[in-house]
């Protein structure tokens, strides 16, 4: 006879179309009965963890989640008291000051540069490609760079501050194809060693170093991807980074996952296994960060092409996982396919965002930087 958790969860899972044991790739496998109430008592953390330890499959996880969320189960299977402490602890304090901020570079980005090798386009990029006009991810990132150096204005001699900037994908393709200057700062020690390797001849200087401490005066100062890093309680401070930095007549610029709702803390699994804290911000909270000393020119998103990126991740850790295998257990084959997958699901749902951002000062003229 089955548990009360059990029927509730067969219950909830049933709304959105979700068999328990059934033959569609979306269905849910369950292989220990003690999932119920594990997912029950610890909601997301419950899910994630418990896949992780063999407890259920699903031949498709990203079709399971983008169906969950539509149905908004995630909403109505309420977290336990340990969610209701992270979330407590994300109002209470700041969890990405200083001192923290090299934590997720230790954790998620120095995993291994085989790993992300293996994973990413040729020029590593670990953010969002543009798919408009691409076939494939090596043309669709491309396409993004190539996106992100029109909305700024790059011309040759301008001087680029690029805050978070991961292997150098950016930096790279700015100084190879505009003639720019870049400098570029991340959490990552590994980032930083293969960046500048990539980056051998050209006009660009990467650093280890936490995106409050940098100087100077640059044409254009932009992020892609450190926004999921900052927390809420610090996007004032970015943009009083950015004017600091910002000539005048210069240009802003953040490209960023973003949420539907304004939250202080992200999923209680993905804070755990993936991105310590992490946080998305929402329009509003960006929106009030940004006018204490900017215009905001332009707000484009393209969340969808989220999904086709992550998916396309998916397709090349799984190619590579028989070589990386011997450096990564089991447990983490199953870690990092959830988090790829649940992530595509989550942007096929919509309910995460990808949104594109351009800002001067007040008293600039208008960019042309609507070229989506």
């Amino acid at each position: 006879m089955a548990s009360k958790s059990e029927k509730i969860i067969r219950d909830l899972l049933a709304t959105a179309g979700i068999e328990v044991n059934g033959s569609q790739a979306w269905d849910i496998q369950i292989h220990n009965p003690n999932f119920y109430n594990r997912v029950l008592h610890n909601a997301n953390l419950g899910l994630g963890e418990s896949y992780m330890d063999g407890w259920w499959d699903c031949h498709a996880i990203d079709q399971l989640i983008d169906r969950v969320l539509r149905a908004n189960l995630d909403e109505k299977v309420k977290g336990n008291w340990r969610i209701g402490l992270h979330v407590l602890k994300s109002k209470l304090f700041n969890r990405q000051i200083s001192k923290r901020a090299f934590q997720v570079g230790q954790q998620h980005y120095d995993l291994g540069n085989d790993l992300y090798i293996a994973m990413l386009d040729r020029r590593m990029n670990y953010t969002c490609a543009y798919w408009k006009n691409a076939s494939n991810l090596d043309e669709a990132q491309e396409a993004k760079l190539d996106l992100v150096c029109r909305k700024i204005g790059l011309e040759p001699g301008m001087e680029v501050l690029e805050l978070g900037c991961g292997w150098g994908s950016f930096a790279q393709y700015a100084a190879e194809k505009y003639g720019t200057r870049v400098t570029g700062v991340t959490v990552s020690k590994e980032q930083v060693a293969l960046g500048m390797e990539r980056c051998k001849g050209l006009p660009v200087e990467l650093k280890l170093q936490d995106y409050r401490e940098v100087s100077g005066q640059y044409d254009a100062v932009i992020s892609i991807g450190i926004m999921e890093h900052v927390g809420y309680k610090n996007y004032a401070t970015y943009m009083d980074v950015v004017n600091r930095c910002l000539k005048p007549g210069g240009i802003g610029f953040v490209h960023t996952i973003g949420g539907n709702r304004s939250t202080h803390s992200t999923n209680a699994w993905t804070d755990k296994y993936i991105f310590p804290n992490g946080m998305l911000p929402s329009i509003a909270q960006l929106g009030m960060a940004l006018e204490k000393h900017f215009v905001m020119e332009d707000w484009h998103n393209f969340g969808p092409d989220y999904d086709k990126t992550l998916m396309a991740w998916h397709a090349h850790f799984e190619n590579g996982w028989p070589e990386l295998k011997s450096h990564y257990d089991e447990r983490f084959y199953r870690m990092w396919r959830y988090y790829l997958l649940s992530s595509a699901g989550s942007f096929r749902a919509r309910n995460i965002q990808l949104w594109q951002i351009v800002f001067t000062r007040t008293g600039t003229p208008q960019p042309d930087c609507r070229l989506s």
